[in-house]
């Protein structure tokens, strides 16, 4: 079913709190002179709602359109910002200033919907919004490609990397200028996008060819294509960079790689029925934690083995998925509950769901220093 939602932003108060809604329109972007790509959009000025956490947890609403601002210490919903429509991936600049969000005008296709069905796709809602952590508020939308799903920041925090699931690319984003400078042909109906550790290369699932495509960012090129299980979804690096993991939601499986010979080396059974999706690397390497959707679970791998050693039912279906820098806490988005599952990862044991907004998808935490810009 499609979401009607406009692209209004604004900061929406807890409690006590109420400020009036800010509309930026929803209309296409104005063209640059000349006939160049259009440029980016700047939300309106508006006050901060609440002092934002120092550590945080941000969760993307895909039905709502916003952003749940959770401390991450007390646990509890400190704030909502609106996005724009389908907010869906998101990741953190490496300073901890700045989240940057997926937003997508595509309608929204679940299992089983026939796409001729739905509405055509509104492109100009296509976008990469970004947050300001010091504000707590929609700074501007920037351009994305067509119907960006998940992204990743390179490691000096210069660009965004983009998986376009219609357009089977994966666009670059130069974070000075905001536009797009680069466009690059990947898998069909590609999805997961991860900066290996060593940040020279990114990995690029394709949910259509079965596989991860390998970027090098020095030579602008795929130079590589490794075959994984049917449709992956993530992909997950030891802190080393020495194997990636990718998930395989239809074939129960994950693909262990070996990252510098560019080879799979095993795949993992995780069961039959276990829908692998998300993926969290534990801060020491030792666990990677797989949130499998429909199927309910987080899955623990034990990576020296490679032998799933726990599993815990986390919530309907757990997609987004994040770890704590010290690794004693696991916090999965839950879709259908519109909550965030809080893990022990010593006990295994769910200790709290924090209520969201409408179809949680991604999550992400961030610690940022006091005062920082």
């Amino acid at each position: 079913m499609r979401m009607i939602t406009s692209r209004t932003t604004r900061i929406a108060l807890p409690l006590l709190f109420a400020v009036a809604l800010t509309s930026c329109g929803g209309s296409e972007a104005p063209a640059k002179a000349g006939g160049g790509p259009p440029v980016q959009q700047s939300a309106p000025a508006a006050p901060a709602a609440v002092k934002m956490p120092a550590t945080g947890l941000y969760v993307t609403n895909e039905t709502e359109g916003d952003l749940s601002v959770i401390d991450a210490v007390t646990l509890t919903s400190v704030a909502t910002i609106k996005l724009g429509k389908r907010p869906r991936g998101i990741a953190a600049s490496p300073d901890g200033t700045r989240l940057f969000v997926a937003l997508s005008g595509s309608p929204n296709a679940g299992p089983g919907v026939d796409e001729k069905t739905l509405p055509p796709p509104d492109r100009s809602a296509d976008g990469i919004g970004v947050v300001d952590l010091q504000q707590g508020k929609l700074l501007k939308v920037l351009q994305s490609g067509p119907d960006p799903e998940q992204l990743a920041v390179s490691r000096d925090g210069t660009r965004v990397f983009i998986s376009n699931e219609d357009a089977a690319k994966l666009s670059v984003v130069d974070l000075a200028s905001g536009e797009i400078v680069e466009g690059i042909k990947v898998g069909e109906e590609p999805e997961g996008v991860s900066v290996e550790p060593s940040g020279a290369r990114v990995w690029v699932t394709s949910e259509d060819a079965g596989g991860v495509f390998v970027v090098d960012l020095a030579s602008h090129k795929v130079v590589k294509s490794i075959k994984t299980g049917p449709r992956p979804r993530t992909v997950a690096f030891l802190p080393d960079g020495s194997r990636a993991y990718v998930p395989s939601e239809t074939g129960a499986s994950l693909t262990v790689i070996d990252a510098k010979r560019l080879v799979p080396v095993k795949t993992i059974d995780l069961g039959k029925g276990m829908r692998a999706m998300g993926t969290a690397m534990a801060p020491d390497g030792k666990h990677l934690y797989v949130t499998t959707g429909r199927s309910k679970m987080v899955l623990v791998l034990d990576t020296a083995t490679n032998k799933v050693v726990g599993s815990i039912e986390a919530g309907p279906r757990p997609w987004g998925i994040a770890v704590a820098p010290d690794g004693k806490t696991l916090y999965t988005a839950n879709g259908p509950s519109n909550d965030v599952s809080v893990i022990d990862t010593a006990t295994q044991m769910v200790t709290k769901k924090i209520p969201v907004g409408r179809g949680p998808w991604g999550i992400v935490r961030v610690e940022r220093a006091e005062g920082a810009r």
